[in-house]
């Protein structure tokens, strides 16, 4: 027999459709996102789609790889970085992508796009956060304290949003 339960995360859904979405759902977490792009491919959402996703290697873990080749190819899926930390000698993860877009992540998150991390609370959710903070200290030039109140502000207004287990 198998034991599971349901745990509901009422504020982990879509924002206006024309509101852009970041999303990073390494491993198993690309799940909701699936969804996510599935919906504003079918009502022509007009709001930019982001991904970041990553998992051990490229050629087994590249979950549901044709449904985002596809995406990508209509335009629905504006933008998709991969990370697979099996595949080098270096272990490469979603916040070394996050790290290596700062620049463009925070146009985006300046520009209203909604935040979202699906996956592994410990380690993944953690260091993708401490990457945020990192990249908000160096993009605004602030301290890591208001950093971290920024993003509570984004938690507040329900644009940065995780469901991590």
């Amino acid at each position: 027999a198998v034991t599971f339960y349901v745990h509901r995360n009422r504020s982990f859904k879509l924002p206006a459709p024309d509101k852009d979405i970041i999303m990073i759902g390494p491993g198993t977490g690309i799940a909701p996102f699936r969804s996510f792009i599935a919906e504003r491919d079918a009502t022509g959402a007009s709001g930019r789609n982001w991904l970041f996703f990553g998992d051990r290697n490229f050629t087994t873990d590249f979950l549901y790889q044709t449904e985002w080749q596809q995406y990508m190819s209509t335009g629905v899926l504006t933008k998709i970085n991969l990370a697979w930390s099996r595949d080098h000698e270096k272990k490469h993860y979603v916040q070394h992508e996050i790290k290596k877009e700062s620049m463009e992540l925070m146009q985006w998150i300046d520009n209203g796009a909604y935040l979202f991390v699906c996956g592994n609370k410990d380690p993944m959710s953690i260091d993708v956060e401490e990457t945020i903070i990192r990249i908000l200290c160096e993009a605004r030039t602030i301290s890591r304290e208001h950093a971290i109140q920024f993003l509570d502000q984004l938690n507040d207004q329900g644009r940065y949003v995780k469901d991590v287990y």
